[in-house]
C-alpha cells in the first residue's frame, strides 16, 4: 500500500465505476423490515474522502439511508474505547462464522459468547457493554461516537427504528439465548431498543465514507482533526471488518478487493484503505447475503483497478 493516488485518478475512476454499475438492476430492498422495503431502488451513490479530508461523490449523494449493519465496526470500537479490548472480548469473540449475519447458530460452544461483534448477536452484545443508567444515555453515547467520527450531527430515522423494533423476533431470540448462557446481563429489551437505534441513524454516502477515511486515518478524523480512536482501536477494528465484516462472503471479498469492509441491509457498503482514504456507497437492491449488489461491485472493480489490496 505504499503507492499514491493523486486526486484526478480517484475521481476520475470513481466516477467511470459509478457509471458503468448505474445500469446494474441486481437484487432488490430487504423486506424483513418493511420499512426499508419501500426504498427506491434507483437510488444510487458512491463517495470517497482521503486522509486530508478530500471529498469526491456521484449520484445521490444527498438521500439519507440508515446505517443498519455499517454501525457495528463503530459501535465497537467504542466498546474498545470505552471498555478496552480484554472486557470487551470477555464477552464477544474475534473468529467468523461462516453463518449469515443473523444466523440463530452464533454463539461459541463452549464460552457461548457471540463469535464476532460484525454478526447481529455480537452487535447486540457490544451495546449491552456501552455504558449509562439508561437507554437515552447508551444511545446518545453511541450517537455522539458516531457523529465524531462523521465530523456532522447525524438523526434518527424513527419510522425504521419503529419498524425494526417491531419485527425483530429473531434478534430477540439471539438475545434470550445469550440471556440463558449469561452473556447479556443487561435487560433485553432495553439492550435491543439502543441496537434498532443505533442501526436507524442516517448518514449519506459521504457520511459513511467520511467515518471510514477516520479508520484509515489510524483515527484521526480528517476534516476536523480530532483524534476519536487510537491506532490499536483501529487497528482491531479493522482486523474484524476484513475477517468478519462481510459476513458468509468474507473469504471471497478478502480474495477478491482485499479490503476491511462492512455491509448494511439498507443498501450501504463502505471499506478502508488504511492510510489512503475511505470508500462507501449506497444502493438499496441487495444480494442474498444482504450486500449492496451495485455498491459491492464498485468497491471491487475500484480496488482492481487500482491495486488497492492490502496484500499488493
Amino acid at each position: 500500500m505504499g503507492q499514491s493516488f493523486s486526486s484526478t485518478l480517484l475521481k476520475q475512476e470513481l466516477e467511470k465505476i459509478f457509471v458503468s454499475q448505474q445500469k446494474n438492476q441486481q437484487g432488490h430492498p430487504a423486506t424483513y423490515i418493511p420499512e426499508l422495503a419501500k426504498a427506491n431502488r434507483d437510488h444510487f451513490s458512491l463517495a470517497l474522502v482521503t486522509t486530508q479530508g478530500e471529498v469526491f461523490a456521484f449520484g445521490d449523494k444527498e438521500v439519507h439511508f440508515t446505517m443498519q449493519s455499517t454501525s457495528k465496526p463503530f459501535l465497537y470500537s467504542l466498546a474498545l474505547k470505552t471498555k478496552g479490548p480484554a472486557f470487551v472480548h470477555s464477552k464477544v469473540g474475534v473468529e467468523p462464522t461462516g453463518e449469515a449475519f443473523n444466523s440463530i447458530i452464533e454463539l461459541e460452544e463452549k464460552s457461548h459468547r457471540p463469535f464476532n461483534p460484525m454478526i447481529n448477536s455480537g452487535a447486540i452484545a457490544t451495546t449491552s457493554l456501552i455504558a449509562g443508567d439508561s437507554t437515552d444515555e447508551k444511545f446518545i453515547a453511541i450517537q455522539s461516537h458516531f457523529q465524531e467520527l462523521a465530523g456532522k450531527s447525524l438523526e434518527l430515522d424513527e419510522k425504521v427504528y419503529l419498524s425494526e423494533k417491531a419485527t425483530a423476533h429473531r434478534n430477540r431470540a439471539i438475545s434470550y439465548l445469550m440471556k440463558y448462557f449469561n452473556v447479556l446481563e443487561e435487560d433485553i429489551e432495553e439492550t435491543l431498543d439502543v441496537y434498532f437505534r443505533q442501526c436507524s441513524l442516517l448518514v449519506t454516502s459521504v457520511d459513511l465514507a467520511m467515518m471510514a477515511a477516520t479508520l484509515a486515518n489510524k483515527g484521526r478524523q480528517p476534516q476536523t482533526g480530532k483524534q476519536v480512536l487510537s491506532p490499536e482501536e483501529v487497528s482491531r477494528t479493522l482486523s474484524l471488518m476484513f475477517t468478519c465484516g462481510m459476513y458468509d462472503s468474507a473469504g471471497e471479498w478478502a480474495f477478491n478487493v482485499g479490503l476491511p469492509a462492512k455491509s448494511g441491509v439498507s443498501g450501504a457498503v463502505f471499506a478502508v484503505v488504511p492510510g489512503k482514504f475511505g470508500i462507501a456507497g449506497f444502493s438499496p437492491n441487495i444480494d442474498d447475503k444482504g450486500h449492496s449488489y451495485r455498491v459491492s461491485e464498485a468497491i471491487k472493480e475500484f480496488s482492481k483497478i487500482l491495486n488497492l489490496s492490502i496484500f499488493s
